[in-house]
């Protein structure tokens, strides 16, 4: 199937070939007929793409700071390599489609809907039940594709709170601003509409308001004046877009005493204290589609507000607008100015660089059901291997993956065969990219496949135990991006798998650090020591929102699972014996700290005698080492910051080793077994161990909590 995507590096945008995307219980597969390019959106984001380095980082100045935080704690070349392999992600374009159900993921659409829904510029999308609505008989598909924008406009007017016979002024006449216009004009308002185009002034003329013509000249605050009877309109919507705060300050003045102003667009806002406090005005930003917007629980999990508590959310607000389509309450026929197939959508986005345009429909071919589901893309010709090669799948293609273990498994001699994604945009981009045969969204097909012997798993959390014994029951080797698992019972299960597999497939975790060139330093020093050792190990993790993923304990298992096992397997790798005991305690429950368990200091016994804690603090201060190691042994100390720098203090023969940059051993880690896969070696780590490091992991997560 084909879908636009843009390179935020260049701004280049293309129509790529990509696999149609996985079923998923609670969305709906959509094979789409129209789709309608959000002009302002779309060209800023296209601005923004062509822009330079310098330009984006003035663009977004909030991200500066972060940037330059990381440079101290990693270094420069670390951060260059963050900052374009961010850039480097497709950015999917579009968010208003129509189409019908092509599986319903047990949402209650019946197959064959036609829906409208936020989904992309494609021939088949993926999307939450909660963001789409079925449209009515009487809608045509061209008019449903404007509802998304619509429902934008309909929330700056729920904002607003407009009364039969006020006056309201929209600021911006572009698509949203003239939905808006008559959104009002339904709710009985007198509506002055502003802005620098002639030809949108005569179309807001059209829908019934009265307009300021900004290009000839015309005094807003003089005509706003007039137009509410010298007492100051009730309100003012702006969906403008533009850097400069002046339309903050003309709302202002037009303003009558407490007034409101509610901002759709996107403009400057720095606000007098004077033109707000002596009218006690009211300035609201709304929110996109209304509420639901941004709540994972409503969007992606399908958790709907009570409609006594919430009547109008992002769908009921979908619903709204395609019932005064229904009614012809909203003209939007006049509001289309292009129309493109999406095999000429490239010409289409030329006319964003026309300040005119307004409505540009795309329109998708009909195609059979066989050519839209087909879940495989191939990248590049099939080659033959020989029995030695590690011939591997990528089940998953983050920031991580493609950034650091996709590059490495090629450098070692791995044969990249397929790329899986779960919507299969990421597969294609890096899957072209790094050279790999296949790029595909069907998990079932890498594990059939007699020819891949080996599966590198990289998705979220909660798929990974599913994933690696799958695997094993293809008898497939398999390095995991950790965790392993997310509970015991899963662990039960592995283990039962692996051990009924007659080739006993490697299994590895990508515990990194323990390859890091100062950790095997450190290993080698120590490994003249017979006696116990005390370990102190501090990770300043960094705080991560509550409601992200990985603080999920069904997702992402949290961060003791998700990131401290790298701490629990380098102490048993340094201890170089069983772990026989553990405690934990994490930071009391006290107002405005949402999660404890990422604020813990754990303790861990083994069996020469050895013990260590681990400190996992996600509330350091970023100027402070971000990974520190120690360990007391022998009337000696070594340290190591951050995996550069290791020092020892009275210990014999050794006092330093710096390394120019930092490495934390990814390299190491994914050679170390790609080599052992193609020498027939032992795994890097043995199974025995990854379990006793995983369980152990587990059990302290759950005591946390």
């Amino acid at each position: 199937m084909k879908q636009i995507l843009q390179n935020m590096s260049n701004g280049e945008t293309n129509l790529v070939d990509i696999p149609c995307p996985q079923s998923r219980n609670g969305h709906l597969l959509i094979s789409t007929s129209k789709t309608l390019v959000s002009a302002g959106t779309e060209r800023m984001l296209i601005d923004f793409g062509k822009a330079n380095f310098i330009n984006k980082a003035r663009q977004q100045p909030d991200k500066v700071k972060m940037v330059l935080d990381k440079v101290k704690a990693d270094g420069l070349i670390p951060t260059i390599d963050t900052i374009r392999s961010k850039l480097d992600q497709p950015l999917t374009l579009g968010y208003c489609n129509v189409g019908t159900v092509l599986d319903n993921g047990g949402t209650g659409f019946d197959i064959g809907t036609r829906v409208v829904s936020n989904g992309n510029h494609a021939e088949v999308v993926r999307v939450p039940k909660n963001l789409c609505a079925k449209i009515p008989d009487n809608v045509d598909d061209e008019s449903a594709a404007f509802t998304v924008l619509g429902a934008i406009g309909l929330q700056g007017v729920r904002l607003i709170k407009p009364t039969l016979g006020e006056c309201v002024v929209v600021t911006g006449l572009g698509l949203i601003g003239l939905i808006t216009v008559q959104l009002l004009r339904a709710n009985g308002c007198r509506v002055l509409g502003l802005d620098f185009d002639s030809a949108k002034c005569a179309l807001a003329r059209k829908f019934g308001a009265e307009t300021v013509d900004l290009s000839k000249g015309e005094d807003p605050i003089k005509v706003a004046e007039a137009f509410s009877r010298g007492r100051g309109v009730d309100g003012v919507i702006i969906t403008a877009s533009t850097k400069s705060s002046e339309p903050l300050s003309q709302a202002a003045t037009m303003c009558r005493q407490r007034g409101r102003i509610v901002l759709v667009g996107v403009i400057g806002q720095e606000i007098s204290r004077a033109d707000f406090f002596a009218k006690e005005l009211t300035f609201q930003v709304s929110c996109s589609y209304g509420p639901g917007r941004y709540d994972t629980e409503y969007e992606d999990k399908g958790n709907d507000y009570p409609i006594g508590f919430v009547r109008w959310t992002e769908q009921r607000n979908f619903e709204a607008v395609l019932d005064m389509m229904a009614t012809n309450a909203l003209d939007i026929k006049s509001l289309i100015t292009h129309r493109y197939s999406i095999n000429d959508a490239l010409d289409a986005y030329q006319c964003l660089d026309d300040k005119s345009s307004l409505g540009i429909v795309l329109d998708y071919p009909n195609k059979n059901k066989s050519e839209l589901v087909d879940r495989t893309v191939k990248l590049a010709a099939a080659i033959t291997y020989k029995p030695s090669d590690a011939i591997c799948a990528f089940i998953g293609a983050g920031n991580y993956a493609s950034r650091i273990l996709m590059p490495v498994f090629k450098s070692a001699g791995a044969k990249l065969d397929t790329v899986v994604t779960s919507s299969g945009v990421s597969a294609v981009h890096h899957g072209a990219k790094l050279g790999f045969l296949k790029a595909s969204t069907e998990f079932n097909e890498v594990i059939s496949d007699p020819s891949i012997n080996t599966v590198v798993i990289a998705t979220q959390h909660n798929l990974h135990a599913q994933q690696v014994i799958a695997a094993l029951k293809a008898e497939k080797n398999i390095f995991v991006e950790k965790p392993l698992a997310l509970k015991e019972s899963e662990l039960d299960e592995i283990e039962a798998a692996y051990f009924s597999s007659k080739t006993k497939p490697k299994v590895m975790v990508g515990y990194n650090r323990r390859f890091a060139p100062n950790l095997i330093k450190m290993k080698e020093l120590l490994s003249a020591i017979k006696g116990p050792k005390t370990f102190i190990m501090t990770m300043n993790a960094g705080a991560i929102p509550a409601d992200h993923w990985t603080q999920d304990s069904n997702i992402g298992g949290g961060r003791i699972i998700g990131e401290a096992c790298h701490y629990i397997d380098l102490m048993r790798h340094l201890a170089g014996c069983k772990i026989t005991g553990f405690n934990a305690m994490c930071i009391g429950d006290a107002p405005g700290v949402a999660i404890r368990d990422d604020k813990s200091s754990i303790t861990l016994s083994f069996e020469d005698g050895s013990i260590g804690t681990i400190h996992y603090f996600a509330n350091g201060g970023k100027t402070f080492p971000k990974e520190r190691i120690e360990v007391f042994a022998d009337d000696a100390v070594l340290q190591l910051d951050n995996f550069r720098k290791l020092v020892g203090f009275g210990w014999k023969g050794f006092t330093k080793q710096k390394l120019m940059s930092q490495d934390k051993g990814q390299e190491s880690c994914s050679k170390a077994f790609v080599k052992s896969i193609q020498e027939g070696l032992a795994s890097p780590i043995s199974f025995d161990e990854i379990i006793e490091v995983a369980r152990t992991s587990c059990q302290i997560a759950e005591s946390l909590r």
